[in-house]
């Protein structure tokens, strides 16, 4: 069953809420108005090692966190479609779709995973999968448990990550558009577009729903 189909379906019985304030809002909204004006765009410039290109759609700060929270904490709501939506009119804007072949998310780890009951950029992959027409590959896989990046500085967060993630299948002469939920550093983004670049990726594009960085009044 496609994406829309099944949320359709869902919205018939469960009433959709701004991830935001959880106010009522239409089914096809992101966000109740209010929060919306509240949200601060990503305006800044950002470049990841291994990737030719970096994109981000919000800047991550208090106005967003409540959205984070609920998509991090077990219950998605309207978060992943939110965020995958805004993320694929900035892809669509910058001509991506037409330049990638398909879509790989951030992995998380297997014990990460069986906690949460599902990967954020997964489930934010598969909305821009649905916006752009490109598929998503899990494509990479993290083999080992690290350190949470938060808590560690930027040279900490390379070698947290040094040889935790595994490319799964032939990506060689691929095309591809990295998800992932946050980004600070882009230390994981990096990792994993130069792991793909040297099985033989030809290109990797990085993307993140949120940055820390840079302000823009509004959206």
């Amino acid at each position: 069953m496609k994406y829309y189909t099944k949320r359709k379906i869902l919205n018939l019985f469960f009433p959709v809420r701004c991830p935001v304030c959880s106010e009522l809002i239409a089914g096809n909204d992101r966000f109740c108005i209010e929060c919306t004006e509240k949200i601060s765009r990503y305006d800044g410039r950002f470049s990841i090692p291994g990737a030719s290109e970096s994109y981000a759609v919000f800047v991550y700060d208090k106005a967003i966190f409540p959205a984070v929270h609920i998509l991090k904490n077990g219950r998605c709501g309207n978060s992943a479609y939110a965020f995958g939506t805004y993320l694929a009119d900035v892809l669509k804007s910058k001509g991506i779709p037409d330049r990638i072949d398909f879509i790989i998310p951030v992995p998380l780890s297997e014990s990460s995973q069986r906690q949460r009951g599902y990967n954020q950029s997964v489930l934010i992959a598969e909305v821009v999968c649905a916006e752009i027409n490109r598929p998503v590959r899990c494509s990479v896989r993290k083999i080992r448990e690290t350190r949470e990046q938060k808590t560690l500085d930027r040279e900490e967060r390379k070698i947290n990550l040094k040889d935790a993630f595994q490319v799964t299948e032939n990506v060689s002469g691929k095309k591809i558009l990295l998800i992932d939920d946050i980004t600070t550093t882009g230390s994981t983004l990096s990792e994993i577009a130069l792991l793909l670049r040297k099985n033989g990726a030809e290109n990797v594009i990085c993307s993140a729903v949120m940055k820390v960085g840079k302000k823009k009044t509004g959206t």
